[in-house]
């Protein structure tokens, strides 16, 4: 099983989008029962609370459920459990970065945006999704599209990796 973590703040708005996002594309594209996606915060400010309701109501136009969200903070063992390690924001992948016990984990931490093939040039300082919950609908709008931009390439990855690292046919 290839397992993913999404990370953010108070994992109440970006990476539980991210993480169900994630978890509905891996459904459709058929690796279901190969891959789990799960989340978490950096802090613990929000740990037990539901996906913020504006990221919800997002994820329900989509068609993708929320309601059992519950956040919670990453866990210093995570990271050899782990597989890949997606960071929302640049604040994210610097504490994480920080925290990793050795090479090994740190090369497993990437910002979520390095998968958006529209990103390719883009300086890595400048690939952070910006915390939606000081804004409105429109915030949430916009953290959909830069999340949404990155899903296929995140897709593509682990499926390169479950298939050992051999380049697609």
């Amino acid at each position: 099983m290839y397992r993913i973590v999404t990370v953010c703040t108070g994992n109440i708005c970006r990476s539980p989008m991210a993480e169900l996002m994630l978890t509905h594309a891996f459904g459709r594209a058929g690796m279901a029962n190969d891959v789990v996606v799960d989340s978490a915060g950096t802090t613990g400010g929000e740990v037990g609370r539901p996906i913020d309701e504006r990221a919800a109501t997002k994820l329900t136009e989509l068609g993708i459920e929320s309601h059992l969200h519950r956040a919670r903070q990453f866990e210093p063992g995570w990271y050899r459990e782990r597989d890949l390690i997606l960071a929302l924001d640049l604040d994210h992948y610097r504490v994480l970065r920080a925290g990793a016990p050795d090479d090994e984990s740190r090369d497993r931490i990437h910002l979520l945006r390095e998968f958006d093939p529209s990103t390719t040039d883009t300086d890595l300082e400048e690939l952070g999704i910006y915390d939606p919950w000081y804004g409105d609908a429109r915030d949430f709008d916009a953290t959909w599209r830069m999340v949404d931009g990155a899903v296929e390439g995140v897709v593509r990855y682990v499926r390169h990796e479950l298939d050992g690292g051999e380049p697609d046919a």
